[in-house]
């Protein structure tokens, strides 16, 4: 059974549609996919519609949070997009998109690089504007070779030139809407040391006695040091450990399915979500 938790769709900043995407992930052999789109459920229905038989989809978001300074992910499974507290944050979390965009574009062209807004918009067309969509631009106007250029401090790293904060829920407060809508909570890729600064362990710590259920350990960030540390520590804690692809289509050099969750830990994700449940394609 192969089983990704962790993909985008165009509905945030991936070049597949939904519909695409579950399409793509039946093709690779995949057994189980996640549609965790950032901030967003937008693209949730379409992929259902579009479900292949014997694909099952877990639905998901991936949210904007910080720690002590330091930018996190945290992937929210099976909630109900419904339950008021946490949609209303969603909202905001999307909606900062464009004026951060905005923010970034206008540093660029201060930077002397020819970019619009109208461009970026373009791009990103219905999707939540993110990073990657100003990354393309770049990449299209021939200032980098490849969106994973971009994503350096000369340009749109965390501690680039062209960086622009964005607004961020407090880890914890994350972890409890999450859990007020009946999901299920996994720190993504906490040790992706290429993106910059790494959650610190001991905001793990912190998190795991909070209800925090998991981390990503298997990913394209991690190197094998990396993951067998974090995956003693999350022994140690007594968190579930899942493996991602991260998949954004042509915007990484990643595959569908790349890394992949152990079938007893996606039951075990499963088996204490409340507010969802996963939805099996026709004959699945």
């Amino acid at each position: 059974m192969r089983i990704d938790l962790h993909t985008h769709s165009t509905a945030s900043d991936g070049t597949d549609t939904p519909a695409e995407l579950v399409a793509h992930a039946a093709a690779r052999g995949l057994d189980v996919v996640a549609l965790t789109d950032h901030d967003t459920v937008a693209g949730h229905a379409a992929a259902r519609e579009a479900l292949p038989a014997g694909l099952t989809l877990v639905t998901g978001a991936e949210l904007s949070c910080r720690i002590e300074g330091t930018g996190l992910h945290m992937l929210a499974y099976l909630f109900d997009p419904k339950e008021p507290a946490f949609a209303r944050e969603r909202a905001l979390l999307r909606d900062d998109r464009v004026p951060r965009a905005q923010g970034m574009v206008a540093k660029l062209r201060e930077l002397g690089v020819p970019i619009t807004w109208e461009q970026v918009a373009a791009i990103a067309g219905d999707g939540a504007v993110g990073r990657p969509h100003v990354a393309t631009a770049l990449v299209d106007l021939g200032v980098v070779p490849t969106v994973s250029d971009a994503f350096t401090s000369q340009w749109l790293a965390n501690d680039g030139r062209a960086y622009v904060d964005k607004h961020e829920l407090d880890p914890f407060e994350a972890l409890r809407l999450i859990k007020g809508a009946g999901g299920v909570a996994v720190v993504a890729h906490p040790a992706a040391v290429k993106r910059g600064a790494c959650v610190p362990e001991g905001a793990l710590v912190e998190l795991a006695a909070a209800g925090l259920d998991g981390i990503e350990v298997d990913h394209m960030d991690h190197d094998a040091p990396t993951r067998a540390r974090l995956r003693s520590l999350a022994a140690e804690l007594g968190l579930l450990t899942t493996g991602s692809s991260d998949y954004h289509g042509s915007h990484k050099t990643c595959e569908l399915g790349e890394y992949t969750t152990d079938p007893e830990i996606y039951g075990e994700i499963v088996r204490r979500a409340t507010g969802a449940f996963p939805v099996p394609g026709a004959g699945g």
